[in-house]
């Protein structure tokens, strides 16, 4: 049997577990509370006013599922227009860019990793226009691609404006968003590849691998987890775009550039009768094709070991 003070000190030791610890949650909390007001409070909003008839002032009225039906099947619909068209530009522009955003910084690094003593400086200068905000990227890349003053038509000798016309348009975008996005993954890929285990290049080099051999037999499942996260979080970023083509394109020419973000705006914000069920079904839509997108990544890429 247990002596009294045995049972003495379980009974403190039971009352220590059962105080609280308030540790965490001093650490979660705040993070906790600005994702509740700025991020799952206005989806749940946005997800209840794609369902009602509102105009930003009255009281929203309940439709039900009309937007959704006039978004994807009213083919006389102008809004339906807008949806397919601003998807389309968004997903052109999702496959334009992705790749670049994650092969580039990944040469990036390799080059980076193979030249220590070149490693700080050049990866400051890459990543350095991720620092910027996008009116003062698009603000410099208009002065660089204008036909009156821009070095690049001075120098190439081009006269009429490269972004009225299409390729050229897509290619301007797919240009600037690379130069500006690719200091993010290009950090985390030199992060991955220092962790490499030096013995695997070692056997490889025992072997006699070259060095592509030894790229895709070790180097590359070793950071297959930094290259799927980026992938992930790369193509829900694209699949935003916004300020690109409102401020270099304005959406042109013909509305080939014009995204779905740029319609949703402009039918919640920009014109004269705001039209807001409308706007948040179509985000809604694009959400739910940012989650199946996202999920195939997932798929295709998951451990089958």
């Amino acid at each position: 049997m247990a002596t009294v003070a045995e049972r003495k000190i379980g009974k403190e030791q039971t009352v220590k577990k059962k105080k609280l610890n308030l540790w965490p949650a001093l650490f979660v909390g705040p993070h906790m509370l600005i994702f509740i007001i700025f991020f799952l409070i206005p989806s749940v909003f946005g997800v209840y006013i794609s369902f009602t008839k509102w105009d930003l002032f009255s009281s929203p009225e309940f439709v039900g599922l009309e937007n959704y039906k006039t978004i994807l099947f009213d083919a006389e619909s102008s809004f339906s227009a807008q949806f397919y068209n601003g998807l389309e530009n968004t997903f052109i522009f999702v496959l334009l860019t992705v790749p670049f955003c994650i092969i580039v910084p990944l040469l990036i690094s390799l080059a980076l990793s193979a030249r220590p003593r070149l490693n700080k400086m050049f990866q400051s200068l890459f990543y350095l226009p991720s620092l910027f905000a996008i009116s003062a990227v698009m603000i410099i890349w208009q002065f660089l691609f204008s036909v009156t003053y821009g070095p690049l038509a001075n120098y190439l000798n081009i006269t009429t404006n490269m972004l009225d016309n299409q390729p050229n348009a897509w290619i301007a975008l797919v240009l600037v968003t690379v130069w500006w996005t690719i200091g993010g993954n290009m950090v985390i890929y030199l992060a991955a590849l220092n962790g490499v285990p030096k013995d695997l290049m070692e056997a490889a080099d025992l072997d006699g691998a070259g060095a592509f051999k030894k790229f895709i037999k070790v180097t590359l499942p070793s950071i297959k987890y930094q290259i799927l996260f980026t992938l992930v979080m790369t193509t829900i970023a694209q699949f935003n775009v916004y300020g690109q083509p409102l401020m270099l394109t304005g959406g042109g020419p013909s509305d080939s550039t014009h995204v779905l973000l740029m319609y949703i705006q402009q039918n919640a914000f920009g014109s004269g009768m705001s039209i807001a069920g409308i706007s948040s079904a179509m985000a809604v839509l694009l959400g739910v094709c940012i989650m199946v997108v996202s999920a195939v990544q997932f798929y295709l890429l998951r451990d089958r070991d």
